[in-house]
């Protein structure tokens, strides 16, 4: 969680200084069981980031079991808990601060670059059943992979080398942190 909320403060402070508010959710956390993938307590980081608001969080934080554990079903659900409360909030426009894995499995399929962002609407109409409410990414990111260009175009959800320590292994975090997130 450190991760995305200095991105936060680094690219979205200026917005949060207007008052825009910050809301910190574990939906959006890391996918993986790595040590450096699993968060602080919320005693710990809420004092050290006050300026976030830290009312929503999962008191079950930084747990990665059940809701949170790194498992196909487990991130599915989280995925779909994420973009229900993206699409029930009342604002117009939302930055989505997360981790390129969760992205892609959790919430649009989509592959993305350090820094990178991209622009999605929901998807009119009922939900898709048990997949909940779809994101559709606009054409101006679509069609550059991403809005700066670095990630990759199309669609991946679930690659099997996307997860190779899936389920119940704690390897060390020693390969280069390419996901890291938009």
């Amino acid at each position: 969680m450190r991760r995305t909320l200095q991105t936060t403060e680094q690219s979205l402070g200026w917005l949060m200084e207007r008052g825009v508010p910050a809301v910190v959710r574990a939906e959006f956390q890391e996918t993986t069981i790595k040590p450096c993938d699993v968060g602080s307590p919320i005693s710990q980081i809420s004092q050290e980031w006050p300026q976030f608001d830290w009312s929503e969080i999962d008191p079950v934080y930084p747990s990665k079991e059940g809701f949170y554990e790194y498992s196909q079903e487990a991130l599915t659900k989280r995925g779909i808990a994420a973009r229900r409360w993206l699409r029930d909030r009342p604002e117009k426009a939302i930055a989505v601060v997360s981790h390129a894995g969760f992205l892609r499995v959790g919430l649009c399929q989509k592959k993305f670059d350090n820094a990178d962002f991209r622009v999605f609407d929901f998807e009119e109409g009922e939900e898709h059943g048990k997949f909940g409410p779809q994101l559709v990414e606009w054409e101006m990111t679509d069609s550059r992979g991403g809005g700066l260009g670095k990630s990759p175009k199309g669609a991946f959800g679930w690659e099997i080398n996307g997860f190779k320590t899936m389920p119940n292994k704690t390897p060390e975090c020693t390969e280069p942190r390419s996901e890291e997130g938009a």
